[in-house]
């Protein structure tokens, strides 16, 4: 018998039948013997509702205080509707709002963070045989106020509970069957992955992958939870993600990921002295504006040229903000690009494998793709290029480093 914390997204409790079928599902695992810890987001769409409501009656500027009591009831009516069928299917069920398991977290409204568990009514709701349904995506401040976890909200709760618990696993049930070597959207023979690291999928998270949010990822490393993602329609083991294994040779690349909402900005002819990129990024990061890559040429004639992505929607603000910036400072102009993507490979085995960086490079090359910024870390390489090669770029590299194989390459 295990001790089993499941997540069910909005896709998997859209609608009654859903809901249905979810229940069916946990009480499958309940007749197996385990106890199951039930964590669930709102309905689908429901919290972009509550937000438009709220948007709309405060005229664009709503309190984020009374955002969170807004956004929170979606998935109070979920932990409801999701208790009623388990009990159609004779399994006692116990539903918990945020303040009742309870989730401690900070005060910050609409992207509070955890800061402790309280189990002891989850645990004798087990010892009882009850199914504990706890709404995911929110907690309680300290002065007892509903707090929210902002996005990927659902899997960070459901992570932080297995990890208080100590459960054997979190699964994450979704509309996709695991983790795969790239979107399978654009490239055919994409292959779901039976396993990756935690350090592997903490990289595809932050650089486009869809599949989880990378602050679950990182609460799920930190804390030790296996973590396995797992489809709520289809039957199948999913994708396992856990610390890397010691014993194990590791693929050379394991996944590419893609991120289309980038843009970049270029500031021209800026002195190159000390403390002239806080100059340019701080009014940048001020404005919240979240800064990926940056790339500072060698200075010639006492000048350089620096350049920075951001996340698209943010693009024509820090346009906005880096004009005074640049005269200020007496750069020769600002220029942007919001047409570019960001393509990435990652894997472990990078760290122990030469010529990877090289591989990468000649691939694209050989596909007349351009590339405008590079990065790396020890176990990643993302680069840079026009969105309309993007696809290309993909898939060229997903053949490159032999991905669609049954069995990866070493």
């Amino acid at each position: 018998m295990a001790l089993i914390v499941q997540k069910y997204g909005g896709t998997s409790v859209g609608d009654i039948e859903r809901i249905k079928g979810v229940a069916a599902r946990v009480a499958g695992y309940c007749q197996q013997g385990h106890q199951v810890v039930v964590v669930v987001s709102a309905m689908s769409g429901e919290t972009n509702r509550l937000v438009a409501l709220g948007q709309e009656m405060a005229d664009g500027d709503p309190d984020a205080r009374e955002m969170d009591v807004l956004t929170a009831s979606g998935e109070q009516v979920s932990i409801a509707l999701l208790c009623l069928a388990l009990h159609n299917l004779s399994i006692r069920a116990r539903s918990f709002l945020g303040d009742q398991v309870a989730l401690h977290t900070d005060d910050t409204h609409g992207k509070a963070r955890i800061k402790r568990i309280d189990t002891n009514h989850l645990e004798q709701a087990l010892t009882d045989g009850c199914v504990p349904v706890v709404a995911g995506f929110q907690g309680v401040g300290s002065d007892g106020a509903i707090t929210t976890l902002g996005r990927g909200g659902s899997d960070t709760s459901a992570v932080a509970l297995a990890a208080a618990l100590k459960a054997d696993e979190c699964e994450i049930c979704t509309d996709v069957d695991g983790v795969y070597t790239a979107d399978p959207r654009l490239v055919e023979s994409a292959r779901r992955l039976d396993h990756i690291t935690f350090e592997e999928m903490l990289e595809l998270a932050s650089l486009g992958s869809k599949v989880l949010h990378p602050r679950s990822v990182e609460f799920a490393g930190r804390y030790d939870v296996p973590l396995r993602v797992m489809s709520t329609f289809v039957e199948g083991p999913g994708t396992l993600i856990t610390i890397e294994s010691e014993n194990m040779e590791q693929p050379l690349v394991s996944g590419i990921a893609h991120a289309r909402d980038e843009a970049k900005l270029t500031v021209s002819g800026v002195p190159d002295i000390p403390g002239i990129a806080s100059k340019i990024l701080g009014p940048i990061g001020r404005a919240n504006i979240e800064v990926d890559m940056i790339v500072q040429n060698t200075g010639a004639d006492g000048l350089t040229d620096f350049t920075f992505t951001v996340k698209r929607q943010d693009y024509h603000q820090a346009q906005s903000l880096l004009k005074p910036i640049a005269e200020e400072i007496g750069a020769r102009e600002v220029s942007g690009d919001n047409e570019i993507a960001k393509v990435s490979i990652v894997g472990v085995g990078m760290r122990s494998h030469a010529g990877v960086a090289t591989r990468t490079f000649d691939c694209l090359a050989s596909e007349n793709i351009n590339i405008q910024m590079i990065s790396t870390s020890e176990i990643k390489i993302s680069v840079v290029v026009a969105e309309k090669y993007m696809e290309l770029a993909v898939r060229a590299l997903h053949s490159e480093f032999d991905l669609n194989n049954e069995e990866l390459p070493q």
